[in-house]
């Protein structure tokens, strides 16, 4: 019997079966087939924990949700505490945690003006998709193939058809995308100039971060300011240190016109996300202060825990640890590709975002199911199954380190087996 006080289950199986009965058979049935068979039951830190107890390191971290592990206990005694006060509030009033979360999100970007606030990151897409409308009066979107924006109506139509044609969402006339760092043929989708927002993820997370070309995404930037097209850097996944900078696109060194946050902003306590725009972008804000309404977008309680997250990654052990962490998985990972050449063969890394490449068509999927059964847990990417998502967390140590590194090599030969069954042959 497993007992949580609030609802119990007989067993795992009984907590599968009424999953699949009840909540969503397709993704359960996907794990179940792919021999991962996960519960996340308890979960401290960098650890998750099966329902059978089993122990897991993780490295997926729900995109960048678990930046600094579950449950971190600075950021859940900050939420307790907030609860002693703050409620969700109400969105249509001025808010103390709202004012003070919007400056504090300001203050680290510089060019931006204002604070947006959604509970989601699909929904900070939306607000920039809506903004860049308002802003140009034009209606079109541009993004990359195979990029990833979320699954609300707007930011659906960014992204991969996957995503979009099931829900009938697919490439309506006022959404067009262009290869990844093909700087052509975005010269050509903007030079009508009729282009209200291009959106590209500063390192495209579910296509296996490949990395943007020197000089990519500041010739990006280049044509949307000759075009007259908004630039919009989505930093969901990108965001909040991870790339060794608050903002990935600090790092390229490139100025956009408005960009979303969101997943790890609420420290995997509470969700909240934005969308910061510029003064220029932030007209409707003057015109219509409510013509984007969302009850729980900017809650107070999610304000006060992000207004912690951002304090904890301003921190200078913060950031030194995070190039420390980076560091090593940079050397480690280079020694064991030139071991494991025979099926690893790439490194794409930005500071803690790491893909790594593996010379299958469905590598990961193999290495991912190795590593599940030497206890780390590291999702393939969706959308190119060939790269392993590895993500560490911002405040990983030293020994948890050597011991990912120590696991991953005991995970190798089972990777191979996997790898060596008749689908590769095929």
């Amino acid at each position: 019997m497993f007992n949580y006080g609030y609802f119990s289950f007989d067993s795992k199986a009984d907590l599968l079966q009424k999953a699949t009965e009840y909540w969503n058979p397709g993704k359960t049935k996907f794990w179940q087939d792919a021999g991962i068979d996960l519960v996340i039951d308890g979960r401290e830190g960098y650890f998750l924990y099966d329902m059978s107890g089993r122990r897991l390191i993780d490295l997926h971290l729900n995109g960048g949700t678990y930046n600094f592990g579950h449950r971190n206990p600075e950021l859940v005694a900050t939420l307790k505490s907030a609860l002693d006060y703050f409620d969700m509030g109400n969105h249509w009033f001025p808010s103390v945690a709202r004012a003070a979360f919007a400056e504090k999100l300001v203050r680290t970007a510089p060019g931006m003006q204002y604070a947006i606030f959604g509970a989601g990151g699909a929904e900070a897409v939306e607000i920039a998709l809506k903004t860049a409308r308002y802003t140009t009066k034009r209606r079109k979107i541009v993004s990359i193939i195979k990029g990833y924006h979320g699954h609300s109506g707007l930011s659906v139509a960014t992204g991969d058809e996957r995503f979009s044609k099931i829900f009938l969402a697919d490439r309506p006339e006022e959404f067009i995308q262009v290869p990844f760092n093909d700087i052509d043929a975005l010269d050509r989708a903007l030079r009508g100039r009729d282009v209200a927002g291009f959106i590209i993820e500063t390192i495209p997370a579910t296509y296996g971060f490949p990395m943007p070309a020197e000089g990519y995404l500041q010739a990006c930037r280049d044509l949307c300011t000759r075009y007259g097209t908004l630039y919009i850097a989505d930093e969901v996944q990108t965001g909040l240190m991870r790339t060794g900078q608050m903002w990935g696109w600090q790092t390229y060194g490139v100025q956009p016109d408005l960009f979303v946050t969101g997943k790890g902003l609420g420290g995997g306590i509470y969700p909240i996300s934005a969308c910061l725009v510029s003064e220029s972008c932030g007209g409707w804000l003057h015109e219509d202060g409510a013509a984007h309404i969302s009850t729980s977008g900017g809650s107070e309680l999610g304000c006060v825990v992000g207004h912690q997250v951002i304090d904890m990654l301003q921190r200078p052990e913060v950031i030194a640890n995070v190039q420390s962490v980076a560091q090593f998985f940079q050397r480690e990972t280079a020694r064991m590709m030139a071991q494991h050449s025979d099926i690893f063969v790439g490194v794409r890394q930005r500071g803690v975002i790491l893909g790594l490449e593996f010379d299958h068509p469905e590598g990961a999927v193999a290495v991912s199911r190795a590593l599940y059964e030497h206890g780390v847990w590291a999702i393939f990417s969706s959308l190119d199954k060939r790269v392993l998502q590895f993500k560490p967390g911002v405040l990983l140590d030293a020994a948890l380190c050597q011991e990912i590194v120590d696991r991953m090599e005991a995970a190798m030969p089972r990777a191979r087996e996997l790898l060596r069954k008749p689908a590769r042959a095929a």
